[in-house]
């Protein structure tokens, strides 16, 4: 169906930088597939006059998630550097906002949420439901999602629109999402019967992830439970 976003709704880009990139010190293998079908939803989103917002790691050269500083990935995404510009293929409009992560030499953030001010601008421009895509699924994009349904966000998960950094979980219906959910994270998931592949041309699958109380147990917390559907959108 031919989709125009509604308008409580913002867009999200998460990280799609040259080091994430083929060719990149980090890359996600087939990381570039991304940008076309995020393209069609930027250029969709910039039409309606919508925010858009794209995250992006900013790291310090020192920063702890560095192999040399005692990290587990390799200098990556460091400011100032090419390797920390957004793909030349990717459409990054005038009017959207940059969102600046792991900024802080002793401080990791997967999520665009974790010490920045993206919850505050969200709230502020009234936003309830985000459009979310980037890389990569299993770190930056999970973290990301978890951290708007935090904040009571309806979160729309661009399937075509994420690659993995594990290339055998290169997509959310691949990887059991109760396991992202579970825990510490503080929402839990049905099972479900996922989906692995309708996307035609123009198409775009959507996973939609909504928060809701669920009634706590005698041995158990209050816990949020996040309610998952399927949709296609043309766009």
């Amino acid at each position: 169906m031919e989709v125009v976003p509604a308008s409580n709704a913002s867009l999200i880009v998460v990280d799609v930088q040259r080091d994430f990139c083929p060719g990149g010190s980090l890359a996600v293998p087939h990381g570039d597939e991304v940008i076309s079908p995020l393209n069609r939803v930027i250029e969709s989103f910039a039409k309606a006059n919508l925010p858009i917002f794209f995250t992006r790691d900013w790291h310090p050269s020192n920063h702890c998630s560095f192999e040399d500083q005692g990290g587990i990935w390799p200098v990556h995404c460091v400011q100032g550097t090419p390797g920390a510009e957004f793909h030349k293929g990717l459409l990054v409009p005038k009017r959207a906002t940059i969102i600046d992560k792991a900024t802080e030499a002793n401080r990791e953030a997967y999520s665009g949420f974790d010490g920045t001010d993206l919850a505050d601008r969200l709230k502020k421009l009234g936003a309830t439901t985000v459009f979310l895509g980037g890389l990569a699924t299993d770190y930056c994009v999970k973290e990301t999602s978890l951290g708007a349904l935090r904040e009571g966000l309806e979160v729309n998960l661009m399937l075509d629109c994420v690659r993995g950094v594990d290339v055998h979980e290169r997509a959310i219906p691949k990887v059991p999402f109760e396991c992202w959910c579970n825990g510490v994270f503080g929402f839990r998931v049905r099972r479900q019967q996922w989906i692995s592949s309708i996307a035609r041309s123009n198409e775009i699958i959507i996973l939609t992830l909504r928060a809701s109380p669920v009634r706590p147990s005698k041995h158990a917390a209050r816990r949020k439970q996040s309610r998952t559907t399927f949709d296609i959108y043309s766009f």
